[in-house]
């Protein structure tokens, strides 16, 4: 009932569209033009009207930018999708292999000194910009701000979002929003900053304990905020979205139409901070070109969001034990079911959002839901569509990725599931990323380890079989926000220290094209580790385990666990039936009890 993917282009619609962009660069002298898939709030999703890389190339996911020269139209993305990528644009597009392939490089191989590439400053960060122009006018090529010409040609753009703000009680947030703004101020003062601009969703929703709906499956509002030293914020709005909320936000919060953002920032008195990896050079040109003082900073909300409250950790306790008891129900019906033949991927996907609905709680899905079956579950971020549902068939792997989004938590589960027998080498395969998310999930650390120290854990399996899979082992997630949430990531490229509170996914996986796809994924939250006898009283840290589903014990390879892994497999199936047992009707306690059997 929540599927509501939106077709924006299909394949054969791309090269119209590209030479018409290339039309219009032509008029205004361009000799490059870059297309990003980010908005003007920086966020990882975005709503209908601002899909324009979509719009452009047909390519549909969350990552990734083309680059349009009058020879060359290059898409770039990661590993993720680089399957996805070769199904879902033109031949008029060239897939390239990023972040291998930086922009910089691309581009300087197709310049010459004297060219000048065009980009929509409110859709590239300061950091962005600064590092593609570095490297750019150092070859002599202009970067250069300018109309966004997709606007232009886009006929049929959507409306912009109208969904209205809902103010989160502060028995679900843990503090109230006076107090985060409070905190916050003291921090400017304590830097000698006069204000932050604030653009970000989610650091917005955050601070003002509010909710929107204006991007679909993370439950906030698109705004922007100066938060001055002082305590008192400015928040632009579209008109009328913060009418119903305007006691929640008191009187230290001015409301204003979103319109009159650039204005507010013209009167600003420096030193204003900005985020220069999440605020829009048109941001910091406009501060620029009235004489603002500006000063480098942090998104100061991004932190106090990432380490999350007690009565946070509270609300995604009882979510996940919510959304376990419907996962239950959902593979004891993927179990009776799937055998028989007649199920499609499209058929799975109804299914469990009906389910999760069914709990009254559910306010939205977290994102949507991925249900692979066969070939397509060797796609790590594939959905489903008309064109592309296929059957779930006898001996094939099934994999569904999805959560939900409840007042109280965020949720966000893998599992692979075998229906029938399960294909060559999956059996090994599978083992092999079950006791890498072990090794996270049992991971003792000293204060100061970040992603980057522990990512290795979860592939030692893969590695020494040669293998590997390309997405990072953990994401942040957020409180009944963001189902994506920075900063805090388990992933090589992260060093910022985990610290407790912090609410990360562990994902392992493994994906062969063609044949079948494996990623097993719990949430986890970070708390202080229980002192060991005889350690030396370091300040250690571990992982609590948030999320209740049963693993599919066909798929593992009980002799080659070690007794610590098979020891843990038990014991977590143990709490899994003890928490999720009184939470499921009498049928699927019978599955439950079988699915959580010891090894």
């Amino acid at each position: 009932m929540f599927q509501t993917f939106q077709v924006i282009a299909r394949p054969e619609q791309g090269p119209p569209r590209l030479e018409a962009l290339r039309a219009a660069m032509a008029t205004a002298g361009m000799a490059a033009f870059v297309v990003p898939h980010d908005d003007a709030f920086q966020g990882e999703y975005v709503a209908p009207r601002d899909e324009r890389l979509a719009w452009l190339t047909g390519f549909t996911g969350s990552a990734g930018f083309a680059a349009v020269t009058a020879q060359d139209a290059g898409v770039f993305v990661d590993g993720r999708y680089r399957v996805q990528v070769r199904e879902q644009v033109a031949e008029a597009f060239t897939p390239v292999h990023w972040p291998e392939t930086t922009l910089a490089d691309w581009l300087c191989a197709r310049l010459v000194a004297g060219d000048g590439v065009g980009f929509d400053p409110w859709l590239h960060t300061v950091r962005a910009v600064d590092d593609l122009d570095g490297k750019l006018s150092a070859k002599g090529i202009a970067l250069t701000p300018v109309a966004n010409p997709v606007d232009a040609l886009w006929d049929d753009r959507p409306d912009p979002p109208a969904a209205p703000m809902r103010a989160q009680g502060d028995d679900l947030t843990g503090q109230s929003h006076a107090d985060k703004r409070a905190q916050l101020a003291a921090g400017l003062r304590d830097k000698g900053h006069r204000a932050v601009v604030l653009t970000a969703s989610d650091s917005i929703a955050w601070l003002t304990n509010t909710r929107g709906g204006d991007i679909a499956r993370n439950p906030v509002t698109q705004a922007y905020a100066i938060l001055h030293d002082d305590g008192r914020l400015d928040l632009f709005v579209g008109t009328g979205k913060a009418d119903g909320i305007a006691g929640h936000l008191g009187n230290a919060v001015s409301v204003h139409d979103i319109g009159d953002f650039a204005d507010a920032l013209t009167m600003l008195k420096g030193p204003v901070a900005i985020d220069p990896a999440k605020v829009a050079q048109a941001i910091a040109d406009t501060l620029a070109q009235a004489g603002v003082e500006m000063a480098h900073a942090v998104d100061p909300c991004a932190l106090p969001k990432a380490r999350k409250t007690d009565a946070e950790i509270a609300g995604a306790r009882e979510a996940h034990l919510r959304d376990g008891a419907v996962m239950a129900e959902f593979l004891a019906w993927i179990d009776a079911e799937a055998p028989k033949g007649h199920l499609t991927e499209t058929a799975v996907v109804t299914r469990l959002e009906e389910m999760r609905a069914a709990t009254g709680e559910l306010k939205d899905i977290s994102f949507e839901t991925i249900a692979g079956a066969g070939p397509h579950a060797a796609l790590p971020h594939y959905r489903v569509t008309e064109e592309s549902d296929r059957g779930v068939r006898l001996d094939e792997l099934l994999l569904v990725d999805s959560g939900g989004q409840y007042a109280d938590g965020t949720t966000d589960v893998t599992r692979t599931i075998c229906v029938g027998a399960p294909p060559a080498d999956a059996v090994e395969c599978y083992t092999a990323v079950l006791r890498g998310m072990i090794a996270i999930s049992m991971a003792r650390f000293p204060r100061g380890v970040g992603g980057a120290h522990l990512d290795a854990l979860a592939r030692q399996y893969l590695w020494a079989m040669g293998r590997d899979y390309d997405h990072g082992t953990g994401h942040g997630v957020g409180a009944y926000l963001c189902v994506h949430e920075g900063p805090q990531s388990l992933s090589r490229k992260s060093d910022l220290a985990f610290a407790p509170g912090m609410i990360l996914s562990n994902e392992p996986g493994y994906y062969r094209e063609g044949a079948f796809g494996i990623r097993i994924e719990n949430l986890l939250v970070v708390r202080a580790a229980p002192a060991i006898a005889g350690g030396d009283d370091r300040d250690m840290l571990a992982f609590e385990t948030l999320t209740w589903v049963p693993l599919d014990r066909r798929l593992i390879d009980a002799g080659a666990l070690v007794r610590a892994e098979r020891d843990w497999i038990d014991g977590y199936h143990a709490d899994t039936l003890a928490k999720i047992g009184p939470r499921v009707g009498a049928h699927v306690l019978d599955w439950l009890t079988a699915a959580c059997a010891p090894l």
